[in-house]
């Protein structure tokens, strides 16, 4: 099975194009560095919670999108192996954190325990 990584984090909605540059700029890089796919989502139907919701889970402010993105990996193995290659490319100090407030970003890697396309 695959592994992922997701992540969420707050963007400000003035930096839409800016983020959707940047982000296919990281997925041919992930991709070269074995990412089998990877996915950016920006929030259109996101709902407030009562307890918690996206918003909250990232400390988004006004004026800015939560956005959730996944990369797929091979394996664990070729993760790690294109995490580290990825973070030794100059692309990855390409301005990212003029975009976003990294230190708001939720991120973690998940193994895949079902997926219907592998079915």
């Amino acid at each position: 099975m695959t592994y992922t990584d997701g992540y969420v984090i707050p963007v400000p909605i003035a930096n839409r194009q800016a983020y959707i540059d940047l982000a296919t700029t990281m997925a041919a890089l992930l991709k070269r560095c074995g990412a089998l796919h990877v996915v950016e989502t920006w929030g259109d139907d996101v709902p407030r919670g009562i307890q918690t919701d996206f918003y909250r889970a990232v400390g988004a402010q006004d004026g800015e999108a939560v956005v959730f993105s996944w990369i797929v990996w091979p394996s664990k193995a070729a993760r790690d192996a294109g995490w580290a290659e990825a973070t030794a490319d100059p692309v990855m100090a390409s301005g990212v954190q003029t975009l976003f407030d990294g230190k708001r970003m939720i991120f973690g890697g998940f193994d895949t325990i079902f997926d219907s396309a592998a079915a």
